[in-house]
């Protein structure tokens, strides 16, 4: 998975959403989406000094999972036993094998700047995603695809800034809701189809604000919430 690769599944997810192109490149889409998602860092390979990506931090010595399983088959990662006569031995031959691995992929197919994912296909900079397939920027998936920019959310599809979220489709700011479907900012709702700004609701559809409007006035509105969206990100 590479950038162009990766903008291409913007491109799509943003028409579902918007009904329009997507205006912005890559890095753009990142620093107006992503910005509070935690993602994998870049960091380098102790024995390559090739870069790599990790979720974990915390770490001084860095090696890519393909460069340790490598070292593993090349030359083992046991060490000879060596005379010690302190704590400061030990913890100095514990520093020689102690790397921290990086971009571990479980069962993933291209994948890239990820850590970790398990069963994953077409994903970009994400972590800790799950039997997730075409996502980018993404935090704590389960079973999405077409995602963008989103945390912990479970079974959606065509989303972009959903966040602690299940059953969620062609949505755009959804937080801590379910089953809500071609929807704008929405918060803690639950079986909204088509609403726009609502909270605390449920079993509705053509609502903004959590007021009832007709299908005719909700669409009028809803074209120019889009518009006021793309123009006010591209002005920011």
């Amino acid at each position: 998975m590479d950038s162009k690769q990766a903008l291409g599944i913007v491109n799509q997810t943003f028409k579902m959403i918007f009904g329009k192109p997507n205006p912005f490149p890559l890095d753009t889409i990142f620093s107006k989406f992503a910005f509070d998602i935690k993602l994998p860092k870049k960091v380098m390979d102790g024995l390559t000094g090739e870069e790599t990506w990790t979720e974990i931090l915390h770490g001084n010595s860095f090696i890519t999972q393909d460069n340790m399983r490598a070292y593993d088959k090349q030359k083992g990662w046991m060490q000879p036993k060596q005379e010690v006569h302190n704590l400061k031995d030990i913890i100095d031959l514990w520093k020689k094998i102690n790397y921290t691995t990086t971009e571990r992929v479980y069962d993933c197919i291209n994948v890239s700047q990820c850590d970790p994912m398990y069963k994953c296909e077409n994903a970009f900079h994400c972590a800790d995603c799950r039997a997730c397939k075409n996502v980018v920027f993404c935090d704590g998936l389960a079973s999405c695809e077409f995602t963008i920019a989103s945390q912990r959310t479970a079974t959606s599809g065509f989303c972009l800034r959903v966040d602690d979220s299940n059953s969620c489709s062609n949505s755009y700011n959804v937080i801590c809701s379910n089953t809500i479907s071609n929807s704008f900012f929405i918060q803690d709702c639950n079986n909204l189809h088509e609403c726009l700004f609502c909270s605390h609701i449920m079993n509705k559809k053509y609502c903004i604000s959590n007021m009832q409007f007709s299908e005719k006035e909700y669409f009028m509105i809803k074209n120019e919430v889009i518009n006021w969206i793309l123009n006010s990100l591209s002005n920011s």
